[in-house]
């Protein structure tokens, strides 16, 4: 497959192209970039010498990168991709966007949480987290790729919700990034003195993947869900753990959260489930696809919590869009991505 990556130059684009390159059924055929057209990505990503060193293309020629790839990889801020889309509808060429355009049943509730009008309204699209959409994916022209926190906290509260073993007004989730989910651009609160020795909390009460997790744990509930979503910031390049607390129904017991867990996942090779009493680690799955789930039963509290790890720049970002693509291309799932994490 030929496969091209817009916004190639921004941390979700490079870990896209590391995982490309070992991918035995795709050719990267184009990178593009606005401020460092011309350039290699390789002189933007010395890592890269040797390995990948396209030149950087502008969206100027976006139709003719279009009809020259099955797939176009989207790493754009919010309001881009929808644009992109519009100029290739007519062509036969594939999206995943990384950005949150194409993530919403409802382009209202997008335009209100990122304030950006959306000019693609009626896009043929489908939410891309695997696990959950598999069967829609496969034949979708346009896949929204789901978010970093929102792959962590909708993954580790699904089994709750949909095996109705939770009060769904008592969900809250508490969750902490390193900072390369901020980008790549260079912003005050994530100067290294800003950030070093330092933990903080921000978007409180208001961060843009709140809704995208509502989105999808109302459906597998069945009922509208609110809940309380709380980021942090942690000094750190990468890693997600994400915590959710949930108050547990009258008479549901440690063993039907268990069973809840393996019923929904067993056969999921990218989701490792740890147990209950288990303490997954952001460093367990540095570098991977995989998800690491642990979940704790507070009999005194009648609560459960549940802990989910992730690496926010691979199933959290590249490595999603890669598992979409695998399954939108009808490939093995797991092609180009079965790699074990690395660690320290």
């Amino acid at each position: 497959m030929k496969v091209s990556v817009v916004g190639a130059t921004g941390y979700a684009g490079a870990e896209l192209l590391r995982i490309l390159y070992n991918h035995p059924e795709a050719q990267v055929v184009h990178v593009t970039s606005e401020s460092s057209a011309g350039k290699k990505i390789s002189d933007m990503y010395p890592h890269m010498a040797g390995l990948c060193d396209l030149e950087l293309e502008t969206l100027d020629n976006i139709e003719e990168i279009g009809k020259d790839s099955d797939f176009i990889f989207i790493g754009l801020p919010a309001g881009h991709a929808m644009d992109i889309a519009k100029k290739l509808e007519k062509l036969p060429v594939r999206i995943i966007d990384l950005g949150a355009d194409f993530r919403f049943d409802d382009v209202k509730t997008y335009e209100k949480w990122y304030k950006v009008d959306h000019t693609y309204a009626d896009a043929p699209r489908v939410y891309g987290l695997a696990e959950l959409t598999r069967d829609e994916v496969k034949g979708a022209k346009i896949i929204g790729n789901a978010g970093c926190y929102t792959t962590a906290s909708i993954l580790g509260m699904t089994p709750l919700v949909g095996a109705k073993l939770v009060e769904t007004d008592s969900i809250v989730i508490d969750a902490k990034s390193g900072v390369s989910g901020a980008g790549r651009g260079a912003k005050l609160p994530n100067h290294f003195p800003e950030l070093f020795d330092n933990f903080k909390a921000y978007g409180v009460a208001n961060h843009r993947h709140t809704p995208e997790i509502e989105q999808a744990l109302s459906k597998e509930a069945g009922e509208d869900i609110l809940l309380n979503f709380t980021p942090h910031l942690v000094p750190m390049a990468r890693g997600i753990l994400a915590t959710g607390y949930a108050k547990l129904k009258k008479g549901v017991t440690a063993e039907m959260v268990d069973a809840a867990f393996h019923d929904r996942y067993d056969k999921e090779y990218f989701i490792r489930l740890r147990g209950r009493g288990a303490y997954p680690e952001t460093k367990f799955v540095r570098g991977s696809n995989f998800v690491d789930i642990g979940w704790h039963v507070d009999e005194r509290t009648g609560r459960v919590i549940v802990l989910s790890a992730i690496d926010n720049l691979v199933k959290g970002a590249a490595g999603q869009a890669v598992q979409n693509f695998n399954i939108a291309a009808g490939f093995d799932e797991k092609l180009g991505l079965d790699t074990m994490p690395i660690y320290p």
